[in-house]
């Protein structure tokens, strides 16, 4: 018995002590564009731009702060708040049904060759929802990624699939560390990723034209491949656009006589403030992400005068798990705690976690987090794996490795 009391007083010393993992924290030199909290305020109070919020919400899902891009988002175009009477919402959940938007979406692009998803620049969950197709698509028969944030002409970054991680000059856009996971994990299953922006400088209907005409031509060097196509904002529009005429989509259709399956994953996007959000969002009250369908199974269509996508995604508001959308936790992420409170460096700091393996010093970081003061704790969105995680004041670096079982 003494033996035995002996090992097993041994194994929970063991267990409480003996795995925990001893860092090994160095110093080292390091810079980053990511931008402070502070500093981003501090830009929007001095600037006098009309468009200074759309910059500040952009620098806010750039270092993965979702919750302050949509604040600055609604500053730059401030929402009213509508409502539907008790009626109207009755009547809207007896004549629609709603069904999973991932289902929905795999089970129709299977039916089409060519599928568009747009997405709002400040809004990272709508890289998070097409990061979550990428997969299934595949399965379906999906093997091009068109994004139309990837630099292109002087931009291109030419050795991103050989390399198989964004950096900080493959996109403007995917800087955000979701949209580099998107990009990421393309890679990783297998799609040809291409970019497809105008190299003209020009805007408006021309834009929209040369877009078109750049993933014409990559669909004619795959003549037998399914293609999905990432865009922003109104690019996936059908019929006749209010200002260009046709969109891209539509100029697509023209050009290649192919009839795309587009969806609006913007329209029906929570706001900075539930209240604001859209009456038919606040109506249905979805739980995951949805397609709404009448009783005949027709899918309601996002429209806008002569303008429509196929369909509509409703998302459901965001919840928040230790002050990081839960959004992040999902598809095999894990909500991984990195104690920093007890590092000899100052506060606030950024904590940025990379792959180990990627250029820390030119890889976008598989998630950010600031963390203001020691009181506070960091969390992040990581999957099993090997990390390098920087924590930086800006003017001191700290680098520690973490294994993510």
């Amino acid at each position: 018995m003494h033996l035995k009391n002996t090992w097993l007083i041994f194994l929970l010393i063991h267990l409480l002590t003996g795995c925990k993992q001893k860092r090994s924290i160095e110093n080292i030199d390091y810079t980053t564009d990511y931008k402070f909290s502070a500093d981003i305020e501090n830009k929007v109070a001095r600037d006098t731009v009309p468009w200074k919020y759309q910059f500040s919400a952009s620098d806010y899902a750039t270092k993965g702060d979702y919750k302050n891009a949509l604040r600055h988002w609604d500053s730059a175009m401030p929402p009213k708040e509508r409502n539907f009477t008790t009626n109207q919402i009755d009547s809207i959940n007896l004549k629609y049904k709603k069904v999973s938007a991932v289902h929905y979406i795999v089970e129709r692009a299977k039916e089409n060759r060519v599928v568009m998803i747009n997405e709002a620049h400040h809004n990272s969950a709508h890289r998070v929802f097409t990061a979550t197709l990428l997969r299934q698509l595949y399965d379906a028969g999906y093997r091009n990624l068109g994004l139309e944030a990837l630099g292109n002409g002087p931009h291109l970054d030419s050795s991103l699939a050989a390399r198989k991680y964004p950096i900080q000059k493959t996109g403007y856009y995917i800087k955000d560390p979701q949209f580099g996971n998107l990009v990421r994990t393309a890679l990783e299953i297998g799609y040809n990723v291409f970019p497809y922006e105008q190299t003209s400088k020009v805007n408006g209907k021309a834009r929209e034209m040369e877009q078109a005409k750049n993933i014409q031509k990559v669909m004619e060097n795959h003549p037998d491949e399914k293609f999905l196509i990432h865009c922003g904002f109104d690019h996936v529009l059908e019929g006749t656009h209010q200002s260009w005429e046709k969109t891209m989509a539509g100029r697509l259709k023209e050009y290649t006589g192919i009839d795309p399956f587009t969806i609006d994953q913007v329209t029906y996007s929570e706001k900075s403030n539930p209240k604001f959000n859209h009456p038919l969002l606040k109506a249905l009250d979805v739980k995951e992400s949805s397609v709404i369908i009448d009783k005949n199974k027709a899918p309601y269509k996002y429209e806008r005068g002569e303008a429509w996508t196929d369909i509509a995604v409703f998302h459901p508001d965001t919840r928040y798990i230790d002050n990081r959308p839960h959004w992040l936790f999902q598809n095999g992420n894990k909500n991984v705690q990195v104690d920093v409170n007890n590092l000899e460096i100052n506060f606030p700091v950024m904590v940025l976690a990379f792959k180990k393996g990627e250029d820390i010093n030119n890889s976008v970081p598989v998630d950010i987090a600031e963390v203001k003061n020691r009181t506070e704790n960091c969390h992040l969105g990581l999957k099993k794996g090997l990390y390098e995680i920087i924590v930086t004041h800006g003017k001191e670096s700290l680098k520690f490795e973490q294994v993510i079982k």
